[in-house]
């Protein structure tokens, strides 16, 4: 028999990192919050790089001091055009002193962020943690109400879905998802090496996709360290998923050009299919989606979670305007400007990797041209190249209040 909870003001459906970042900014303004999903520590090489306005969020939250002593600033981005073609692009690298910050970021093992942010959110006032996953959504008038996979049922005002490109509630809302996939394999994983990173993240564009290495904090015995996110196609991957430890070192080591000395491989390696997603509409009646239940693309130029914090920060921001002008903050009112700020900040950063990517993965001269030319101009226009940074890591416009520096402290 399934057994009710007290209703509470807001169910997050999704306990990774965007669901638990979002779980916990809810409930520090002042929303009943239940975060249900089940917690993902194991480590498959994942990395996320937190850019300026995540790093503003987690410290309007108080979260950041326990998080920066697991990660590893980025200063400089260095893109090299790895592809073998004629019209080679010149090698741009961004620097944040260019436009006044000592890093563009962070660099954080995801695993490490996930288990930080579940320890803060179970210390968190308002906010509850049910390691479970939903089997059932109902929307009804006036409220949300779910079942869980072990029977257990909660009643909201509103569904955050942050629940990942398979989101039972946005399908059970019927918003609709066009999706779409890549030739390509990701590979992640940890390295150690022999020669330091100065901070620095530096991507190979290759024809299977960019070859990237990102700057690690020290561990153990391995003082210099990175991770690496390897795209390729799914043959290679299956081929280098045999290798020893040691074999695939040496094959990173000849990708990357030993561009960091000798590299060895840590632990669990991951692999992931590469795909993209696409949603009709972000809000609908007691439901916003968040994240991956809204937006998908490859890893490139690391605008994942960024992304998704900026949902969050969105979303917190119009829910706080309609609780404080009495409004119901499930209701299809409340929520329509949500879908409207968010579309062209996720359309912007879907299109233009979507470019990038197939443009790396064909070899037409014109296309080469085109690319090489767009790079060349970012090397050698400083303006351009400044305005691109900027709007990389915080974008311009309207910032919500949790990404304000006022109120980052």
């Amino acid at each position: 028999m399934r057994s009710q909870s007290p209703a509470a003001d807001i169910i997050v459906a999704g306990a990774g990192a965007a669901g638990l970042s979002a779980a916990i900014a809810l409930a520090d303004c002042g929303f009943q919050t239940v975060c249900i999903g089940r917690f993902d520590f194991e480590a498959h090489g994942r990395t996320v790089a937190l850019f300026e306005g995540s790093l503003r969020f987690y410290r309007s939250r108080g979260l950041w001091p326990h998080l920066a002593p697991l990660a590893c600033p980025i200063a400089a981005i260095s893109m090299i055009d790895d592809t073998g073609s004629v019209f080679r692009a010149r090698t741009v690298t961004f620097a944040s002193e260019e436009i006044g910050l000592p890093a563009f970021g962070a660099n954080i093992e995801n695993n490490a962020l996930v288990a930080a942010l579940a320890a803060l959110a179970r210390d968190r006032p308002n906010l509850t943690l049910h390691e479970d996953l939903l089997s059932d959504v109902i929307f009804e008038k006036d409220a949300v109400k779910v079942t869980t996979q072990n029977g257990a049922g909660f009643e909201a005002k509103l569904l955050a879905a942050a629940d990942g490109r398979h989101s039972i509630g946005r399908r059970k809302a019927g918003i609709g998802a066009r999706a779409w996939t890549y030739p390509q394999v990701a590979l992640t994983a940890y390295l150690g090496h022999d020669d330091p990173h100065k901070s620095i993240s530096t991507e190979f564009h290759t024809r299977f996709g960019p070859c990237t290495l990102v700057p690690l904090s020290a561990k153990d015995e391995e003082l210099h360290r990175s991770s690496l996110v390897w795209l390729m196609s799914a043959s290679e991957a299956k081929r280098r998923a045999a290798l020893s430890p040691e074999a695939l070192a040496k094959e990173i080591e000849r990708q990357v050009h030993s561009h960091l000395g000798a590299v060895r491989v840590e632990g669990q390696l991951g692999f992931f299919p590469m795909a993209g997603l696409r949603v009709s509409r972000l809000a609908a009646h007691r439901i916003a989606l968040i994240g991956e239940a809204a937006h998908v693309f490859p890893p490139l130029a690391a605008q994942g979670l960024n992304l998704s914090l900026r949902d969050t920060a969105n979303l917190v921001e119009i829910l706080e305007d309609a609780r404080a002008l009495g409004q119901d903050i499930g209701s299809t009112a409340s929520l329509a400007s949500y879908s409207l700020e968010r579309q062209n900040d996720i359309s912007v950063r879907t299109l233009g990797i979507d470019v990038l990517n197939r443009s790396l993965l064909t070899d037409l001269a014109p296309v080469d041209f085109v690319r090489s030319a767009g790079l060349s101009a970012l090397s050698m226009i400083g303006p351009l190249r400044r305005a691109l940074m900027r709007e990389g890591i915080l974008p311009q416009g309207h910032l919500p209040r949790l990404m304000q520096a006022s109120r980052a402290g």
